[in-house]
């Protein structure tokens, strides 16, 4: 079976909509991708001070932004597929939206991005609310992009994504673990920002700063280490653990990259040693905005060296858009009504077929 379908992501780092047309083929249980086409759509300022004031809001203010996002994400998929000619192409939309509150303990999470309203705005067929079912059997809802892992990316030992918040697949009693590593590119924007830049571009400014041993020791001791997996941060949770720590030293910005760039390097080599792969030569495959950071790959590669892993930086569009491609394929298995959340991975008390559908 042959199936195209946008993919739609918006992540912790909130650096903007990313939108992916794939094809994804199934054959006797095999899948191939290709993606097709994809954009990724920056945020207004004003988007992105809604979405970062998203989790204080009345609940009144809270649901008027689940919808007028549902309504902006279905006009920027028209506009991309006009942009691109793919009227009658598209035979579904796999929207994730933007996490805004997310305590698995308590069975509860929300993405906002009204499914219903993108579908009406789409005229497309929308799958949405894609964590809601594991988080519901208890699972942590994180990270759920594990079942692209498997099926789409199964050459490699280790999947690293490093977004807003750094999350890992690793090797698990002949299946698979995955959980969120540590606070990553939330973590250094806020910090270029201060630089009056958006990014820490190639983390060039990272690498003229020095390490602050004292810090990073710091960073390096916060609770949330000690958890064992499956283990899963908001965002909030991931501004917690380590923004005291550095959005309020006098250091200068440039050793603070330094150090909190090493801190992510560091928290990713625990987590591959705790994960042992048992072959000669094992493969990281690092996706997601932080694979441009030449600095960080750089220490990736040092630190995991001695466990004999190879750090494997795909095309950009995998780097860029493989958790689009991911929703699309989740969204996808929804529509086969196949399992798409893996309970190895969150917790949850059994696998689950996560989505609700709006036809449009």
């Amino acid at each position: 079976m042959v199936y195209k379908v946008i993919g739609l992501m918006s992540g912790s780092s909130m650096d903007g909509l990313d939108i992916a047309y794939v094809q994804l083929e199934e054959v006797r249980g095999q899948w191939r991708y290709e993606i097709l086409q994809a954009d990724c759509i920056p945020y207004t300022e004003k988007w992105c001070a809604d979405l970062k004031q998203a989790p204080n809001m009345h609940m009144a203010d809270l649901l008027r932004l689940n919808t007028s996002y549902g309504r902006y994400t279905g006009e920027k998929v028209n506009e991309f597929m006009d942009r691109h000619a793919l009227g009658h192409k598209v035979h579904f939309i796999a929207s994730h939206g933007h996490t805004v509150f997310h305590e698995p303990e308590n069975n509860t999470t929300c993405q906002i991005g009204d499914g219903a309203t993108i579908a009406a705005v789409a005229k497309l067929p929308v799958i949405s609310d894609l964590r809601a079912m594991d988080v519901a059997l208890g699972g942590q809802g994180a990270p759920i992009v594990p079942i692209g892992d498997k099926l789409l990316f199964a050459g490699h030992d280790y999947l690293l994504n490093i977004g807003g918040i750094a999350n890992i697949t690793v090797p698990h009693n002949d299946t698979l673990l995955a959980y969120d590593v540590c606070p990553a590119n939330q973590v250094l924007n806020a910090l270029a920002e201060r630089e009056g830049k958006s990014m820490d571009a190639g983390g060039a400014m990272a690498a003229q700063g020095v390490l602050l041993p004292d810090v990073l020791d710091e960073l390096n001791s916060a609770p949330y280490y000690a958890q064992q997996p499956p283990r899963s941060l908001s965002n909030e949770a991931a501004r917690d653990l380590v923004f005291p720590q550095l959005l309020e030293s006098e250091h200068t910005n440039y050793d603070l990259l330094h150090t909190a760039t090493v801190h992510i390097a560091q928290q990713v080599a625990i987590a591959v040693s705790n994960h042992p792969h048992g072959k000669e030569q094992a493969t990281i495959l690092v996706t997601g905005g932080g694979a441009f950071n030449a600095f960080l790959v750089l220490q990736l590669e040092q630190l995991l060296a001695p466990y004999k892993v190879t750090v494997v930086v795909p095309d950009a569009m995998v780097v860029k858009y493989k958790e689009a491609l991911v929703m699309a394929l989740i969204g996808t298995l929804r529509w086969r009504e196949e399992v798409n959340v893996l309970s190895s991975v969150t917790g949850a008390s059994r696998d689950s077929v996560n989505g609700a559908l709006w036809l449009g």
